[in-house]
């Protein structure tokens, strides 16, 4: 396993993390249980995890993730061992559960998200406390053609931030990261951090595969320049690119087989996409998945490649990616696919 500094703080983080948002869900409490020790077993240190989850989200299972986190570390300890990241749920839609739906991120609602994810978690802090999409009309999720609203209801960033602040100050949670961003976002957190003495952003949790490199446009270079790096999520594209889906294949309890509502990166152009690059892999004696995940974990803006599964042959799989260096003939030919069809599932 490789380790790399989180932002600018002192954490080294693993090069992959492990994902939860099946935990609850897909999974169950005993399976959850096995790939956080397989997990832990090949060097993992960051596990990320939300108080939406699982996913998709819903009332009846609000927070479960977190709580199958929690079980875990009551029952086996090592709490040092780990750094743990959660979110905080914005405004949206199917999120009339999570605090009535006017999940803000205000003083109240980041207060009250903090101390449920602290006792879900059954732990005194949370290393990485990210907010989860933004509290504004923006892109994201997959979202193009920007619309302003200048009458939509927003929190304005300064008021998150003294909140984060305060609970920084608190020693509930260590440090701050955003997800689903917009580099207008970014640079916001970061100009009031950096003139008003608040907690720095150290992390930025957006999608980054095959499919969709939408964060190389704007994001890369702030990235870098700014040490706030990318947490990649969906480095598998839902598992388009494991090669699972081809010929019109529905695996059983396989995620697109299960939600007919997630559609990101079930259009004909990610299909025909994913399709090429699982040929190119296959044409290199390469595994797909194995392949998709060794170029989101070379990229130079890369903090950790968020890995999650729903078997452990399949995490097993994954970790053994950590192992492949990709040639300077595959890398080429991936980039001629792209420049084909570039970001087919933004």
């Amino acid at each position: 396993m490789h380790y790399r500094p989180l932002g600018k703080t002192s954490l080294q983080v693993s090069s992959l993390a492990l994902g939860t948002m099946t935990w609850g869900e897909q999974n169950s409490e005993a399976e959850a249980f096995e790939q956080i020790r397989r997990a832990q077993a090949a060097g993992i240190n960051l596990i990320d995890t939300a108080e939406m989850y699982p996913v998709p989200p819903s009332a009846a299972t609000y927070g479960a993730t977190e709580t199958i986190i929690g079980h875990y570390l009551r029952r086996h300890g090592g709490r040092g061992d780990w750094i743990i990241a959660s979110k905080a749920a914005a405004p949206g839609n199917g999120m009339a559960h999570i605090r009535g739906g006017t999940n803000h991120f205000d003083r109240a609602n980041l207060t009250r998200a903090v101390e449920e994810s602290l006792r879900r978690l059954q732990t005194d802090y949370i290393d990485l406390y990210q907010l989860h999409w933004p509290d504004r009309q923006t892109n994201f999720f997959g979202q193009l053609g920007y619309r302003h609203d200048p009458d939509a209801h927003i929190t304005p960033i300064e008021d998150s931030l003294e909140v984060l602040d305060e609970l920084a100050r608190s020693g509930k949670i260590r440090h701050i990261g955003l997800s689903n961003e917009t580099p207008w976002g970014v640079h916001r957190f970061l100009h009031l951090a950096e003139t008003r003495g608040w907690p720095r952003i150290v992390s930025i949790q957006n999608p980054y595969n095959l499919l969709n490199r939408s964060f190389e446009i704007g994001l890369a270079e702030m990235a870098i320049r700014e040490q706030v790096g990318l947490l990649a999520y969906s480095p598998l594209a839902f598992g388009l690119l494991s090669g699972k889906y081809e010929n019109g294949a529905q695996p059983p309890k396989a995620r697109l087989t299960l939600y007919a509502r997630f559609q990101r990166y079930n259009n004909p152009q990610a299909r025909r996409a994913a399709s090429a690059y699982v040929a190119l892999a296959r044409e290199h004696g390469l595994d797909p998945a194995q392949m998709a995940l060794a170029y989101v974990s070379s990229r130079p803006f890369l903090t950790s490649n968020i890995i999650g599964a729903t078997t452990l042959e399949q995490l097993d799989s994954n970790l053994a990616s950590l192992e492949l260096t990709l040639s300077d003939t595959v890398l080429l030919a991936i980039e001629q696919l792209h420049a084909e069809q570039p970001n087919p599932a933004p």
